[in-house]
This record gives structure tokens, C-alpha cells and sequence, in this order.
């Protein structure tokens, strides 16, 4: 294989995009490089197509080789295992694009393998990822209507800026991946701290003129050592067999259509299917190339007689499956403190989308350990989705949560970490939980609206209230038209799945899905116009159930409680071997107790008189001893010539028997014994740092003033 080589610039870096030395057997393989980071995409395809195939079989994995950052994988195995929620989210982002740009009737097994060889720790290789698959796709025999441009967007102190660094994207309002090609943009993954429509149609346009320029050089690189692409087969309806299932389901398609329950509409579907497919060999003579007619053959050209249908009802008589307008949003409702002893709680219903959220407050030991390239971080919000098959009336096994899972729970939680109150002011570890108990459409939106919701009634203090709607679209020659709300079926056969979550002040996350080759930015405007629309009507429906987030958290939470040390007293709180923070906890009844380097303390109780309590003995550690204050004391041991008595935690004096009483001691014991606990005024602290504690002038003291310190 030849060798191939471009590069421009790109940002901060150049971008090089190179071929012809790795992975040789591979249908098409690249690395690209940006800086410091390289990664390995490959693209392979199978010799024949699947024929039974429901949808494009396309496989998008990326990984993440941690040799790339000079470390060795954590434990047991010390090797790289099941896949990080970054590698899930990114292959993600990786097939969104391209799997619009195959064939019609492709039916091969293809297969994107993205490794990241090299990491520099600055440059995300997310972004490369996607343009080397575009360039292997490209390069290769296998079928592909490319190629495609990527870059990422940040919005940092009111610029714009290209491909940012992590550190950058820590700092950004805007965080956005853009996907596109000269004639429009096909897919958008981002975040954004309450950005308004305006400026969120600014970044969209900077990104989609930016990535303009991985374009030209792809296609010289096509030139250098591109193959000529296969001729595969491609599983087309035979017209004339189209034509007599489309004339099998003449009327009555239609009326399966017009019934708006769900349930009702799925299982006369099903019953008219089924009485197309029980005997297929009347559908013989339609043989083509000898090939037998499959049941799989029969579902896909009736698949595509029902999406004829659902958009004759829009286009030709501007009406939704279930009766509803173009921009009718299904029946709200919701409700709070769903369950009674969570932290908080909320219902979300939508139509027929329903979502219960549940909060949970944790302490720091609760924090996520994250492991990635550019480091290792604690994670104190975490939002999990999860999308049983009851949801949609099916039975399928109990597994883990899968990609559509991860990918859902990532997009809500991005929706509503731009609200959360800052560690400092809420030093809490939060886990929102979405179950999603119905879906017809748009589940990861209703999980941002419960959300929402449980966060305010856990008494999270978030800045404001967070909605999410998608926005769907139908497309027909050059007419265009956007539906608000988008619900099961017409995400099935519609073009677009644009979901927007945000404030009434601006947008939070935006996730962009097409199943055509491109959406223009007029149309992309007019959606984030609509979706403004619909979110303002659900943040009414909101704030009426709760407007603001609860003054206190649940009773069954824990409590924390901070103080500030001086840090240099960090060390005499821990005590050798974590003697002494182990004894505050036992003597407070604390679950637990965090100290950071600049001497933040977290007290977490179960209780607020406990967390209190060790708040009270750490305060009094870091105290230093006043000469003339008055403290209270504890006996902790006896000598001869006087009684040892702890007056702050973990520091003691000498109370001298002359210091006992105004009489003489002779026999010390008969004044005081270990556990005794009294009032001493501190009289001296000699140059060791001694201190001398006076009994006998605390009590004059007391009698004259009143005057105490514990």
C-alpha cells in the first residue's frame, strides 16, 4: 500500500492525517495526530451483506490504550477490560455521523475500530476519532458517501476557540463537538452553562466554518491512496414487490394510523403484518438474481410503507400520528416527594413518557474515582439512566445498562450540572437516578425534567429549573417541517432527533441525531426556536408543582457540616496512624470526617447534634491556648505534685496543687481523681510551649464575671 500524508493547520496544533504503515489489512486504516495525540482508525467490511439485517449493521468502538498517557491500567488484571463510560460515549459520537452517509440497501457488516495510540493529556482525541473515521472509510473499497469534517467549539472568556485544551473546556460556557460536511452539519453533541439561542447559533456557525477545513484534505488523501469502491450488493424492494405489499395494505394501513393509543395502533400493526407474512411463497415469482424473498425482506418494504404513511399525514394533512398539531406537546404532569424515604423525588409524565427520579445525598467517600487519559478526577454528580423493557410493554433479560443507557444518562446529566450549586457552597455527592417507567419518545428529556424536579425536593440548591424537549423533523424534496415533541414513531421514521434541554435564561446541553445527510443552520435555528417555545410551557407546568428547590434537605440525609482549620493543624487533627480523627468520630457518633489541603473540614452525620459535636472538638484542636481564658477540663491523670487536665481536644496543662484550692493540698487524690471534669483559667505558657492551668483563680474568676470558654 502506498503512503500517504496531509496536514494543516488546526487550531493550536496541525492536524496530520497519515496512511499506508499500520493496520495494512484493514480494509482502510489512518492515524491522525494533533499535537501530542494520535489515534489508530480502522475500517473493515464483511464480504457479504446481512440479508435478515433490521437495520444497518454498523460496529463503532473506541478505545482508549492507557500507554497512551505513560500508565500502567489499575487493578487486578493490569490491562485495559470492558469498555469506560468515555470509550461508550465516544463511539457514540463517532457513529452518529457517518451512519447517514451508507448506501440505501447496504446491508454489510462494517466495523470502526478508533484506538488511541499516544495522549498528551491536552487534546481530547474525540474530535480525531471522527475524522479518522471519515478518512479510513474514505480511503477504503467500502461503500461511503463521504467525507465528513469535526471540530469542537468552546466558548472561552467570549471567544471562540478551536479544538481547546481540557484545561480550556474547564473554563468554557459552551462545550460543543460539530459534525458536517460542505452542505450542512449532521450531528452536534454539547454542554453549555445557560447559553442563550443567539449565542449557541454563533458557535454553530464558527464550528461548521472550522471544520470545513479537515474537508479538503481527506479528499487529498483520497487521491493518494484511496481504493476504488467495492461493488456490493445492496438489498433494494423489488418495485413490482413493493407495489403488491403496498396494495395488500391499501386502507387499511391508513386506518391502523388514525387509532391514537399506542398500544391499540402497535398490535393492529402487528395483526396486519402478520397476515402479510404467513405465507411468503406467494411472493415467488418476485424473485430477483434467484434469491429467495425472506420474512426479513417482507418487514423491511412494509417498514417502508409505514413511513410513506406517517408522513402523508404530515405533509398532506398536517396531523400527527395521535391527533396532535405540529407543535402540540402530549399532556404534561408531575409531582414531587414520590417515594418517602428517599432524599428526594419527583414524577415526570409525558404523554406516554414517564419518568421517576430519585435523588441521593452521599458524603465524599461517595465520590466516582474517574481514570482517564488526561488524569485521574472525583466525580460528586452522577446521573444513571435506566431503561427497563416493561417500559415499552416488552421482555427482554436484565443486563447492565448498555450504550443507549450511558448515552441517555450522560446528555441529562450535562442538561443539569450547569445549575448545580459549586462544591464549596453544597459539599455533597449527588446521585439522581432516572427510571424510566414509560417511553414513547424522548425519555432522556423526561429524565431532565424529573430531574429537575427531584433535585429541588432533596433541597439541592440549584439556580433554576431545567426542561428538556426534541425537536423532530420531516423532510419531503424541498419542503421541511419541524415537530415539537417528537414521540416513538416519528422518531422511528422521522429525520431528525434534536433534543434541547435548558433554563428559561438559555440551554444547558443539545444533542443533534439526523437520518438524512444534512440539516441546514436556517432549519437548525427555526428548531432551537421551537424548542424554546415547548420549554417554556413545561417550565410553567414545573414551577407550579415546586419553584424553588426545598429550604432543608431530607431527614433521612446525611448531614455535613464545614469548618476551616488552620492547615498547619491538619496533621495534629488526623493524629499517627489517624489516631485522633478516628477518636472524634467515635466520641461524636460522625460517619465520617474529610479534611482538604488548605484545612476545609467535612463533618458528615447522620444527625445534626453529632456533626455538631465533632465540629466543636476540631474548632477546639485548632484553638490555641489564651492566657487568661477561661476553659473547661478533664482529668486525664494524677501526679504528686499536681493533675494533668485536657482543656481543649488534644491539648493538655498542669493544674499545680497549689493552683488546686486556697487552702494547702497535702493529700491530692482527695481533692481530684481522673474523670473529673472542672473550670481552669490558663495562667502561663512557658517558653516549651507548657501550659499551666490554675483551678482555684477559674472559680474566682466565675464568681466575678461569669466568664467561660469551652
Amino acid at each position: 500500500m502506498n503512503l500517504g500524508r496531509v496536514e494543516i493547520p488546526f487550531g493550536a496544533q496541525n492536524l496530520i492525517i497519515e496512511s499506508g504503515l499500520l493496520a495494512k489489512q484493514a480494509n482502510g486504516a489512518v492515524t491522525v495526530s494533533f499535537g501530542g495525540t494520535v489515534v489508530l482508525v480502522t475500517a473493515c467490511m464483511s464480504k457479504k451483506p446481512q440479508e435478515d439485517a433490521e437495520f444497518f449493521p454498523l460496529l463503532v468502538e473506541y478505545q482508549e490504550k492507557t500507554y497512551s498517557a505513560g500508565r500502567i491500567p489499575g487493578g487486578f488484571f493490569k490491562r485495559e477490560g470492558r469498555p469506560t463510560e468515555k470509550e461508550i460515549l465516544t463511539s457514540r459520537v463517532i457513529d452518529r455521523p457517518i451512519r447517514p452517509l451508507f448506501p440505501e440497501g447496504f446491508y454489510n457488516e462494517v466495523q470502526v475500530v478508533a484506538s488511541v495510540l499516544s495522549s498528551d493529556g491536552e487534546n481530547d482525541p474525540d474530535v480525531l476519532a471522527i475524522i479518522g473515521a471519515s478518512a479510513a472509510l474514505g480511503i477504503s473499497d467500502i461503500p461511503f458517501e463521504g467525507p465528513i469534517g469535526a471540530v469542537r467549539v468552546a466558548l472561552v472568556n467570549d471567544q471562540f476557540v478551536i479544538n481547546p485544551t481540557y484545561k480550556q473546556r474547564e473554563e468554557a460556557l459552551l462545550d460543543f463537538i460539530i459534525a458536517g460536511h460542505e452542505g450542512g452539519i449532521i450531528m452536534i453533541e454539547g454542554e453549555a452553562k445557560e447559553v442563550s439561542e443567539v449565542q449557541i447559533m454563533e458557535a454553530l456557525n464558527f464550528g461548521f466554518e472550522a471544520l470545513q477545513a479537515t474537508i479538503p484534505i481527506q479528499r487529498e488523501l483520497f487521491k493518494q491512496v484511496g481504493q476504488q469502491k467495492a461493488e456490493v450488493e445492496l438489498i433494494l424492494p423489488h418495485p413490482e414487490l413493493r407495489n403488491k405489499i403496498k396494495e395488500m395494505t391499501q386502507g387499511r394501513l391508513s386506518k391502523v394510523f388514525n387509532i391514537v393509543e399506542k398500544e391499540e395502533r402497535e398490535e393492529a400493526r402487528d395483526v396486519l403484518l402478520e397476515e402479510i407474512t404467513q405465507d411468503i411463497t406467494v411472493f415467488d415469482s418476485y424473485k430477483q438474481n434467484n434469491r429467495e424473498i425472506t420474512e426479513g425482506d417482507i418487514k423491511r418494504i412494509f417498514e417502508s410503507i409505514e413511513y410513506d404513511e406517517v408522513r402523508r399525514l404530515i405533509f398532506k394533512e398536517r396531523r400527527r400520528t395521535d391527533g396532535r398539531g405540529l407543535k402540540d406537546i402530549r399532556p404534561l404532569s408531575c409531582s414531587v416527594n414520590a417515594l418517602p424515604r428517599t432524599h428526594g423525588s419527583s414524577l415526570f409524565t409525558r404523554g406516554q413518557t414517564q419518568s421517576l427520579s430519585i435523588v441521593t445525598l452521599g458524603t465524599r467517600n461517595d465520590e466516582q474515582l474517574v481514570e482517564a487519559l488526561e488524569g485521574t478526577s472525583y466525580k460528586t454528580f452522577m446521573l444513571h439512566y435506566n431503561f427497563p423493557s416493561f417500559s415499552v410493554g416488552e421482555t427482554r433479560p436484565m443486563r447492565g445498562p448498555g450504550r443507549r443507557e450511558i448515552g441517555h444518562g450522560a446528555l441529562a446529566a450535562k442538561a443539569l450540572k450547569a445549575v448545580l450549586p459549586k462544591k464549596e457552597e453544597f459539599p455533597y455527592t449527588i446521585r439522581v437516578v432516572s427510571e424510566t417507567l414509560e417511553s414513547n419518545g424522548s425519555s432522556s428529556m423526561a429524565s431532565v425534567c424529573a430531574g429537575s424536579l427531584s433535585l429541588m425536593d432533596a433541597g439541592v440548591p440549584i439556580q433554576a429549573s431545567v426542561a428538556g424537549i426534541s425537536i423532530g423533523l420531516v423532510t419531503k424534496e424541498d419542503e421541511a417541517i419541524l415537530l415539537t415533541d417528537i414521540m416513538g414513531l416519528e422518531d422511528h421514521f422521522g429525520d431528525m432527533d434534536f433534543k434541547v434541554a435548558g433554563t428559561r435564561k438559555g440551554v444547558t446541553a443539545i444533542q443533534l441525531d439526523l437520518k438524512i445527510k444534512k440539516i441546514s443552520l436556517d432549519l437548525l435555528s427555526k428548531a432551537l426556536s421551537q424548542a424554546q417555545e415547548a420549554r417554556r410551557i413545561i417550565l410553567d407546568k414545573m414551577e407550579t408543582t415546586i419553584a424553588s428547590p426545598r429550604e432543608e434537605i431530607s431527614i433521612y440525609a446525611p448531614r455535613i457540616i464545614t469548618c476551616q482549620i488552620n492547615p498547619d493543624k491538619i496533621g495534629d487533627i488526623i493524629g499517627p496512624g489517624g489516631k485522633m480523627i478516628k477518636k472524634i468520630i467515635e466520641e461524636s457518633g460522625v460517619t465520617s470526617i474529610d479534611i482538604e489541603e488548605d484545612g476545609t473540614v467535612l463533618v458528615a452525620a447522620l444527625e445534626k447534634t453529632a456533626a455538631e459535636k465533632a465540629v466543636a472538638i476540631i474548632k477546639g484542636m485548632n484553638e490555641e491556648p489564651e492566657v487568661g481564658k477561661i476553659y473547661k477540663a478533664k482529668v486525664k491523670r494524677i501526679m504528686n505534685f499536681g493533675a494533668f487536665c485536657e482543656f481543649l481536644p488534644g491539648k493538655e496543662g498542669l493544674v499545680h496543687v497549689s493552683e488546686l484550692a486556697n487552702e494547702y493540698v497535702k493529700d491530692i487524690t482527695k481533692y481530684v481523681k481522673v474523670g473529673d471534669e472542672f473550670n481552669v483559667k490558663v495562667i502561663e505558657i512557658d517558653e516549651m510551649n507548657r501550659v499551666n492551668l490554675s483551678k482555684k483563680q477559674a472559680e474566682v474568676d466565675n464568681k466575678e464575671s461569669g466568664k467561660l470558654k469551652i
